[in-house]
């Protein structure tokens, strides 16, 4: 996370005294676990549904959501603030719509977009993060049905950040529901760097545009090669010792637009404690007229990097 935060200029925030502290940030993944980085120093996780089995009390059985969350908001507790996450005083409002193997089904998703709006008060949710997605080959009812779901949480009020997928380089690639025109669709900047999945080297990975509809996406783009963050399955802690001396069973890397997509609402989470009454339409365009031009095309890179120094300075 800190190769992270460097390159998206997060420590000028940090030093400024911005920290995301009290905007709500929803996240639909595998859940989330009680994790130090989210605990220690206060208790972020404000809300948790489990969507998928109906369970109480907080857990993630498959990791995935836990490291989404670190990037997003964790405070990098137990290892010196080196992996603190981009927003460390975000409230994390876990929606678990994935089960163990990763898998998940629309109706848990649309279920989750609509608690959130009907909960966007109570928790003051003012994002909702989505670092899933289905392959968008062809228009069906379910690819529809997602890209209503986010659109008609975008038009409550709530910025909506989605992962554009990891099916690149090829055109048309984007993953649903980051095909829609109004959400802000997140890709990898560095998916030059090749990384293992299912003992397949994946490399230029990140979800290329146009849509099928002719759509410009991705939006913009952020770091999500081997990103370091929260471990979901971190031992038991037996003592303060563990934080210092076993600090790398705390944290895991993963990769994917599943990591770039939390920088982006880490960072809006950031920009919406500044200027809270930002509406989704205004985030997204000082997003774009913020973002580092990388020099690829727009197919590629969207408006371009995250830039988060830019973004809280520009008017």
């Amino acid at each position: 996370m800190n190769r992270v935060s460097h390159l998206v200029h997060a420590e000028y925030a940090h030093q400024n005294g911005i920290f995301g502290k009290g905007v709500g940030v929803a996240i639909l993944d595998t859940g989330i676990a009680g994790h130090p980085d989210f605990l220690y120093r206060r208790n972020r996780i404000a809300a948790f549904v489990d969507f998928v089995s109906g369970r109480n009390g907080i857990y993630d059985d498959n990791g995935h959501g836990t490291h989404v969350a670190g990037i997003l908001g964790g405070d990098g507790y137990c290892f010196d603030d080196v992996y603190r996450g981009i927003a460390p005083e975000a409230s994390l409002i876990s929606l678990k719509v994935l089960d163990a193997q990763g898998n998940g089904d629309t109706e848990d998703v649309l279920r989750a977009l609509d608690w959130c709006v009907r909960n966007r008060h109570r928790y003051n949710i003012r994002i909702v993060n989505i670092s899933i997605g289905t392959p968008c080959e062809e228009e069906c009812m379910e690819n529809v049905a997602l890209v209503e779901g986010v659109e008609y949480v975008w038009n409550q009020g709530i910025v909506v950040t989605v992962a554009a997928g990891n099916n690149g380089p090829k055109p048309y690639s984007i993953a649903a529901p980051g095909n829609s025109r109004k959400v802000i669709t997140v890709g990898a900047s560095d998916d030059e760097v090749a990384y293992i999945r299912r003992n397949e080297v994946l490399k230029n990975y990140s979800g290329r545009g146009p849509t099928l509809e002719c759509i410009k996406k991705p939006d913009i783009v952020a770091p999500g090669s081997s990103v370091v963050s929260c471990n979901a399955f971190f031992p038991a802690v037996r003592g303060m010792h563990y934080f210092s001396n076993r600090w790398n069973a705390f944290y895991t890397v993963k990769s994917g637009t599943s990591m770039s997509t939390p920088v982006v609402s880490g960072a809006v989470a950031l920009l919406l404690s500044v200027y809270p009454d930002m509406s989704p339409r205004e985030v997204k365009i000082r997003l774009k007229n913020s973002a580092s031009d990388l020099g690829f095309s727009h197919r590629r890179q969207g408006w371009g990097q995250l830039n988060i120094k830019e973004m809280l300075n520009r008017e």
